[in-house]
């Protein structure tokens, strides 16, 4: 049986970005929730959207769901009972995961198909 979960929308528009992966982290990624992943192919940026500098590879448009944490390290299946019905309804979504939760981004032209698809699954919005 999966996981039902309560999860919230963040309100604001989202980013992600690429940078080069020799890059220094950038000073413009600040705010509430920002996300910072440098491996050896890249540095991968989520944050506002407004925050974004115009020269930055970027895909803005992002809308963030944040499940209700903390889980615990044990525990299984949760990103995946989330994630099922967003792609059962075709919904993209970018995860990131945290050490107490999980957030999910989808298109925020997409948002009111995200939320049909997880309140269906018995997901529950707080």
């Amino acid at each position: 049986m999966a996981m039902l979960l309560d999860f919230r929308v963040r309100p604001g528009e989202w980013a992600v970005c690429r940078l080069e992966p020799s890059e220094p982290l950038p000073s413009w990624a600040a705010g509430e929730f920002i996300s910072l992943t440098r491996t050896p192919e890249e540095l991968s940026v989520v944050c506002a959207a407004d925050a974004v500098p115009e020269d930055v590879r970027v895909e803005r448009g992002w809308a963030a769901l944040e499940l209700a944490g903390p889980f615990e390290f044990q525990a299984t299946g949760v990103l995946a009972s989330f994630l099922a019905p967003l792609a059962a309804e075709g919904v993209p979504v970018f995860a990131i995961s945290t050490y107490d939760t999980d957030w999910v981004m989808v298109p925020a032209a997409r948002l009111g198909d995200a939320l049909r698809a997880l309140k269906a699954a018995g997901h529950n919005e707080i």
